[in-house]
C-alpha cells in the first residue's frame, strides 16, 4: 500500500495552468497517482497507509528559491525553520560570487572574513571541504548523515574562483591564471554545480573584465549550466549594466539568469518598463534569460559592501588597514558620498537610507535598528565617522539594510513570464530583512490574494515550474506522477508572512504542512525533526 494519500486538496501544478481538485498520492519519495476530481467522479479512491484531509488547501510543488544564502546555514541548523517554514523545499546556493567553494586554506580563510556579515564568521562549521563535489557530499551528510532540511543546489561562485587563482588584486588575470579558472569552474560543473554566479559590485570579482567573464560563460555553455550575475550596477547606469549582462552571456552561447533583478536608487524610479523591454527584446531574438526578484523595496548586504572597489583590493585585511589610515579613509570617504562608489552603484550614499541590521560583536548591539545618520546624530559625529568606527570595530562584520526600492517597480516586474522568485536571505544579525522569513508566504498573501499583482497559478509557477526548468531538473517543480514529492500546502485564505521589519525571525501563517522527498518537515504548522534534504546536482547535457 502506498505511503500517503492527500485527500480532495485544490491543486496548483505549478505550470501555470488553472487548478483542479484531486487526491495525490505519494510513495517513497515520489508522486506515483493524481486522481483529477476523484470525489466529484465517484470513482474508486486511492488509498493508502496515511490519509491527509486537503480540504480548502492548495497543493503545490515546493517553493525553490533561485537566491538563498544559506551556505552555512544548512549546516549550523537542523530545523532551518527560516526557509521551511515557508515551504520552500530547494535552495540555489553559491550566490553573488562568493562562497566555500573550491577553495584553498588561503582563499578560504579571505572568503570567510569577507561574508561572515552574510553567512557568519563559520566559528561553528567544520570546514573539512575544499572542492565543489566536496562541498556538496558534506550538504548530503548533513546531521550525523542523515541530510539537511531542504535539498540545495550550488553555483561556482566567480569571486571565489578569482581568488584562488589570481588573488585580491585588481587587475587582469594572466593566460595561466585565465586556465585556471577556466578548470576550476569545468570542475566544479563536473561535480554537480549548476551554473556560475558573480558578484560584480563585490571584491575580488568585480576586478574581472567582461573578456574574462565571457571565456568562463563559454565554459559554463558547454555543460549546459547557466551565468548567474549580480552584476555591476543597481543604481546609476543599471540599464547599461543589464545590458552588458545580456551581450556577454549572448556571445559567451551561455543561459543567463539575473539575480535580485531590482531597479533601486532615485534615478531609476518607474523605469521597470524600460528594463523589461530590453529583456523582452533580447528573448525575441533567442536568448535564454531568466531572473529572480524578492517582494519587497529594501536591499540588504554588508556595510563594508558600499564602499568603492579600490580599497578592497588585497583582501579584507588591506581593506581594514586602509580605514584606520586617516589619508586613505578620507578618499573612500568622497568616493561614497560624493562620487559614488562602485560598491554602492555608483550613486553617492544617502545614510537615511542605510540601516544596521547585525553586528558581530554584541557590544555594538545598539546600532542596530538605527539608520547610520540616526547612530551619528546619537553620537555627535558625521555619519562616515560612524560607519567607518563601526565597520573597525567589527572587522567589517556589519550587516545593513538598504532602504532604496521603489514600489512600482518591484511589481512590474515580478509579473513578467520569465520572473522567479528569490529570497536573497541574509540570516544573520539581530534584525535581518525580513526576506529571509517572509519572501514565498509574502508573494501569496500580499501579491497574490491581497493586491491582485498575479493569479495564485501564475505565482506558483514563478516560484516552482519556472526555476525548475532554468535548473534542468527533469522531476521537480510540477505536480506530476513520477515527479519527487516536494510539496507544499497551503491556505488561499490566510498564507501571509509573518515577518516584520521589527519582527523579522516571526513565521508564516497559513503554511501547515510542507513534504520534502516525501516526508513531513512540517506538519500541523511545526517543524518536524526530518532532514530529508540533499545535494540536488546539475542533470547532464
Amino acid at each position: 500500500m502506498d505511503q500517503l494519500v492527500i485527500r480532495d486538496a485544490d491543486v496548483v501544478d505549478g505550470s501555470g495552468e488553472p487548478s483542479y481538485r484531486a487526491d495525490v498520492v505519494v510513495d517513497r519519495g515520489r508522486i506515483t497517482s493524481v486522481v483529477k476530481e476523484a470525489a466529484a467522479a465517484g470513482c474508486q479512491r486511492p488509498k493508502a497507509v496515511r490519509e491527509l484531509d486537503a480540504e480548502g488547501l492548495v497543493l503545490s510543488p515546493g517553493f525553490i528559491d533561485m537566491h538563498a544564502h544559506s551556505d552555512l546555514a544548512l549546516l549550523r541548523d537542523p530545523d532551518h525553520v527560516a526557509k521551511a517554514a515557508q515551504g520552500v523545499t530547494l535552495e540555489v546556493l553559491g550566490q553573488d560570487g562568493l562562497s566555500y567553494a573550491p577553495v584553498d586554506d588561503r582563499t578560504l580563510d579571505g572568503v570567510r572574513r569577507a561574508i561572515a556579515g552574510w553567512n557568519g564568521p563559520g566559528d561553528d562549521v567544520d570546514f573539512t571541504w575544499r572542492s565543489v563535489g566536496e562541498y556538496l557530499d558534506r550538504l548530503d551528510h548533513g546531521f550525523d548523515g542523515r541530510g539537511i532540511a531542504v535539498n540545495a543546489a550550488y553555483l561556482i561562485p566567480q569571486g571565489t574562483v578569482r581568488a584562488l587563482a589570481v588573488g585580491w588584486e585588481d587587475r587582469p588575470a594572466t593566460p595561466r591564471e585565465l586556465d585556471r579558472m577556466r578548470q576550476s569552474v569545468a570542475e566544479g560543473l563536473e561535480q554537480g554545480a549548476v551554473g556560475l554566479s558573480s558578484g560584480l559590485t563585490y571584491p575580488p570579482g568585480m576586478y574581472a573584465g567582461n573578456a574574462e567573464l565571457t571565456e568562463l560563460c563559454r565554459v559554463v555553455a558547454r555543460y549546459g549550466g547557466y551565468y548567474c550575475p549580480h552584476h555591476r550596477s543597481y543604481g546609476a547606469h543599471a540599464l547599461r549594466a543589464y545590458a552588458e549582462m545580456v551581450e556577454l552571456t549572448r556571445e559567451a552561447g551561455c543561459a543567463l539568469h539575473l539575480a535580485h533583478a531590482t531597479l533601486n536608487f532615485g534615478v531609476n524610479r518607474g523605469r521597470a518598463p524600460e528594463l523589461l523591454a530590453l529583456l523582452d527584446d533580447a528573448l525575441a531574438r533567442g536568448a535564454d534569460i531568466t531572473f529572480d526578484t524578492y517582494p519587497y523595496t529594501p536591499g540588504s548586504t554588508t556595510l563594508a559592501a558600499l564602499l568603492p572597489g579600490w580599497a578592497s583590493e588585497g583582501g579584507p585585511q588591506e581593506l581594514l588597514r586602509r580605514l584606520a589610515d586617516d589619508d586613505t579613509a578620507e578618499r573612500i570617504r568622497h568616493d561614497l558620498e560624493v562620487t559614488g562608489a562602485d560598491g554602492c552603484h555608483g550613486v553617492p550614499v544617502e545614510w537615511d537610507t542605510i540601516e544596521v541590521s547585525g553586528v558581530g560583536d554584541p557590544a555594538l548591539a545598539d546600532h542596530v535598528g538605527r539608520t547610520v545618520l540616526e547612530s551619528a546624530r546619537a553620537r555627535g559625529e558625521t555619519p562616515w565617522a560612524t560607519a567607518r568606527a563601526l565597520l573597525l570595530a567589527d572587522r567589517l562584520g556589519p550587516t545593513v539594510l538598504q532602504h532604496v526600492g521603489h514600489e512600482e517597480n518591484v511589481r512590474a516586474v515580478m509579473r513578467h513570464r520569465v520572473h522567479t522568485g528569490g529570497s536573497d536571505g541574509i540570516l544573520q544579525g539581530a534584525r535581518p530583512h525580513p526576506r529571509a522569513y517572509g519572501t514565498f508566504p509574502h508573494y501569496l498573501g500580499h501579491y497574490v490574494r491581497d493586491l491582485g499583482v498575479l493569479s495564485l497559478e501564475e505565482c506558483v509557477a514563478h516560484l516552482t515550474g519556472r526555476p525548475a526548468a532554468r535548473l534542468r531538473l527533469p522531476d521537480r517543480g510540477l505536480v506530476r506522477e513520477g515527479y519527487r514529492a516536494d510539496l507544499v500546502l497551503f491556505d488561499p485564505r490566510t498564507v501571509a508572512a509573518g515577518s516584520t521589519y521589527d519582527a523579522p525571525r516571526t513565521p508564516p501563517a497559513g503554511i501547515p504542512y510542507v513534504l520534502v522527498d516525501g516526508r513531513f518537515v512540517i506538519e500541523d504548522g511545526r517543524r518536524t525533526d526530518v532532514l530529508a534534504g540533499r545535494a540536488v546536482r546539475r542533470s547532464p547535457v
